[in-house]
């Protein structure tokens, strides 16, 4: 059974950078696409960014510029490079998998493996 497990959370200052990594087991990521979504305390989980079995990405509009999915099948991981971050990007980042497409519509019947979450601070 797929399980997905995050990593690379943490503390920064606005204005740096972070990389989440997300690695699976269980299952191969080759033909799923993969997402990665956040909480911010007090609000609803919104879509940051996904990528589609082929590589086609789609960002949130508040990500578009900073953010980056990237996937490296050999290593069965999903990547989120945050540059420039800024205090409201902080939050419970969740990785999922599902479906080849790619949605950040929180909505969409896309994913149905997630992961535990891992915190990210941003200090202003």
């Amino acid at each position: 059974q797929l399980r997905l497990v995050e990593s690379g959370g943490g503390l920064v200052q606005s204005g740096e950078s972070l990389r989440l990594s997300c690695e699976a087991s269980g299952f191969g990521l080759d033909f799923l696409g993969l997402g990665w979504f956040r909480q911010a305390p007090g609000k609803e989980r919104e879509g940051v960014s996904c990528i589609t079995s082929g590589g086609t990405t789609k960002y949130v509009d508040s990500a578009k510029g900073r953010f980056a999915i990237s996937r490296d099948n050999d290593k069965d991981t999903v990547y989120l490079q945050m540059n420039a971050m800024k205090h409201e990007d902080r939050a419970v980042y969740f990785c999922a998998a599902g479906l080849a497409t790619c949605d950040i519509s929180v909505s969409a019947p896309v994913y149905n493996r997630w992961g535990q979450g891992t915190q990210v601070t941003v200090s202003s």
